[in-house]
């Protein structure tokens, strides 16, 4: 069964910087391995993954994370670190969804939301989707679609624009919340104009233990225009990338003789054939 799905942070070659920043700003953070290029770190429990790719993407604010503080001291202390040698999107203030929210780009260019609210949850790192232009109205759709590829999924929360937005269907959702397995995602949505739209800078790598979870979600997002890339790598009908991998990946390239290998047959594949792998 699919468990745990792991923000991917694109990074150019400054990914173990990053996750050592992170571990310094975050409480219950850390660097937890370095391999392949790859930097696994936690925020406040969270599990992340830094990848020095190089120029090819970068990140934007397309995705970002929600930080529920739970407390005006954090908020404020998190504003301040996560501002300095970054920029501030939305100045921390009062807003009609929140008593006290802000929304900041920090140094390495990742977007965090820090909203004042604790979570009734044990996960305070909450990956948020922009929805922007053709998929301004589909909130409520694409939370369905996702739910429905992972057992025990359900939604948490649906907040309409109701009567109040000129020109915006009253049943259009201004945001949602819904939890993918044990995994809390939001999706916002906006009809302003934006320079940047959803690409590879943030993906999330779908770790499964079987090749039949692997070919269920592979099937599921090729069937729903999802388009497929190489080594896994999915951009779903609506824009998000995916990486769905099988947990024994991370043992099987930990070998240093059979990696180059194993990344050679990865490099062929599109949906991931774990048998061929364990027989490089």
């Amino acid at each position: 069964m699919q468990s745990e799905i792991v923000p991917y942070l694109w990074f150019n070659q400054n990914a173990k910087a990053a996750a050592t920043y992170y571990s310094t700003v975050f409480n219950n953070s850390e660097i937890l391995s370095e391999q392949n290029n790859l930097v696994h770190f936690k925020i406040d429990g969270k599990r992340f993954i830094g990848c020095n790719g190089g120029p090819k993407h970068t990140i934007n604010s397309a995705v970002s994370f929600f930080v529920y503080c739970g407390s005006n001291t954090e908020i404020e202390r998190l504003y301040t670190v996560l501002s300095t040698g970054g920029s501030v999107i939305m100045p921390l203030g009062t807003y009609p969804w929140c008593k006290k929210y802000a929304w900041v780009k920090d140094q390495f260019g990742v977007s965090w939301q820090l909203d004042i609210d604790a979570i009734n949850a044990t996960q305070n790192i909450v990956p948020s989707l922009l929805f922007t232009e053709n998929n301004f109205t589909k909130l409520k759709e694409a939370s369905a679609f996702y739910r429905s590829l992972f057992p025990k999924s359900i939604s948490l929360m649906e907040s309409p624009y109701g009567n109040t937005t000129p020109n915006v269907p009253e049943d259009t959702l201004a945001f949602t919340q819904f939890k993918l397995n044990t995994n809390i995602f939001n999706i916002i949505s906006s009809n302003l104009e934006y320079n940047f739209s959803l690409n590879k800078g943030i993906s999330f790598v779908i770790y499964c233990d079987t090749q039949a979870e692997i070919d269920h979600l592979w099937n599921a997002f090729t069937t729903h225009g999802g388009k497929a890339q190489q080594s896994g790598w999915i951009t779903d009908h609506y824009g998000v990338s995916w990486q769905i991998i099988p947990t024994v990946l991370n043992q099987l390239l930990a070998d240093s003789k059979r990696a180059p290998k194993i990344t050679e047959a990865l490099l062929k594949m599109t949906n991931i054939d774990i048998t061929t792998l364990q027989e490089v």
